[in-house]
Protein backbone atom coordinates (compact mmCIF):
# COMPACT_ATOMS: atom_id res chain seq x y z
CA UNK A 1 0.00 0.00 0.00
CA UNK A 2 1.41 3.35 -1.04
CA UNK A 3 0.65 6.43 0.99
CA UNK A 4 -0.24 9.79 -0.54
CA UNK A 5 2.57 12.29 -0.93
CA UNK A 6 2.23 15.72 0.63
CA UNK A 7 1.51 18.42 -2.02
CA UNK A 8 4.45 20.59 -0.92
CA UNK A 9 6.80 17.63 -1.34
CA UNK A 10 5.43 16.93 -4.83
CA UNK A 11 6.00 20.56 -5.76
CA UNK A 12 9.61 20.43 -4.57
CA UNK A 13 10.20 17.28 -6.62
CA UNK A 14 8.94 19.09 -9.72
CA UNK A 15 11.31 22.01 -9.02
CA UNK A 16 14.23 19.61 -8.57
CA UNK A 17 13.39 17.85 -11.82
CA UNK A 18 13.36 21.20 -13.66
CA UNK A 19 16.71 22.15 -12.13
CA UNK A 20 18.18 18.82 -13.19
CA UNK A 21 17.07 19.38 -16.80
CA UNK A 22 18.53 22.90 -16.77
CA UNK A 23 21.84 21.67 -15.36
CA UNK A 24 22.06 19.03 -18.11
CA UNK A 25 21.69 21.66 -20.82
CA UNK A 26 24.19 23.99 -19.13
CA UNK A 27 26.69 21.13 -18.83
CA UNK A 28 26.27 20.30 -22.51
CA UNK A 29 26.91 23.96 -23.43
CA UNK A 30 30.03 24.05 -21.24
CA UNK A 31 31.40 20.88 -22.82
CA UNK A 32 30.80 22.35 -26.28
CA UNK A 33 32.67 25.53 -25.34
CA UNK A 34 35.60 23.63 -23.87
CA UNK A 35 35.99 21.48 -26.98
CA UNK A 36 36.37 24.58 -29.15
CA UNK A 37 39.97 25.68 -29.39
CA UNK A 38 41.18 29.26 -29.39
CA UNK A 39 41.91 30.77 -32.80
CA UNK A 40 45.52 30.51 -33.98
CA UNK A 41 45.38 32.98 -36.85
CA UNK A 42 43.77 36.36 -37.48
CA UNK A 43 43.39 38.80 -40.35
CA UNK A 44 44.73 42.32 -39.74
CA UNK A 45 44.09 45.23 -42.08
CA UNK A 46 47.23 46.91 -43.41
CA UNK A 47 46.23 49.77 -45.70
CA UNK A 48 44.55 48.22 -48.73
CA UNK A 49 45.64 44.64 -47.91
CA UNK A 50 44.92 42.15 -45.16
CA UNK A 51 47.74 40.29 -43.41
CA UNK A 52 47.12 36.82 -41.99
CA UNK A 53 49.04 36.69 -38.71
CA UNK A 54 49.77 33.79 -36.39
CA UNK A 55 48.58 35.02 -32.99
CA UNK A 56 51.11 33.11 -30.86
CA UNK A 57 54.21 34.38 -32.65
CA UNK A 58 53.01 37.51 -34.42
CA UNK A 59 54.52 36.20 -37.66
CA UNK A 60 52.77 37.15 -40.89
CA UNK A 61 51.79 33.99 -42.78
CA UNK A 62 50.48 35.69 -45.89
CA UNK A 63 48.31 38.51 -47.22
CA UNK A 64 45.19 39.08 -49.30
CA UNK A 65 43.66 42.01 -51.14
CA UNK A 66 40.12 41.50 -49.80
CA UNK A 67 38.65 40.68 -46.41
CA UNK A 68 36.73 37.68 -47.76
CA UNK A 69 39.88 36.17 -49.24
CA UNK A 70 41.80 36.83 -46.01
CA UNK A 71 39.12 35.06 -43.98
CA UNK A 72 39.23 32.07 -46.33
CA UNK A 73 42.99 31.98 -45.84
CA UNK A 74 42.55 32.15 -42.05
CA UNK A 75 40.01 29.30 -42.20
CA UNK A 76 42.40 27.21 -44.29
CA UNK A 77 45.27 27.84 -41.87
CA UNK A 78 43.04 26.95 -38.89
CA UNK A 79 41.90 23.73 -40.59
CA UNK A 80 45.48 22.79 -41.38
CA UNK A 81 46.61 23.43 -37.80
CA UNK A 82 43.65 21.46 -36.41
CA UNK A 83 44.47 18.53 -38.70
CA UNK A 84 48.10 18.53 -37.57
CA UNK A 85 47.16 18.70 -33.87
CA UNK A 86 44.35 16.19 -34.28
CA UNK A 87 46.86 13.39 -34.73
CA UNK A 88 48.45 14.16 -31.34
CA UNK A 89 45.23 14.03 -29.32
Amino acid sequence: MQTAMHPAFEQKLAVLAALLERSKSIRAEAHAKVSQTAPRYQACGKGSTWDVVEIATGATQGFAYSYRTAMRFVDAMEASAAKKLGDRR
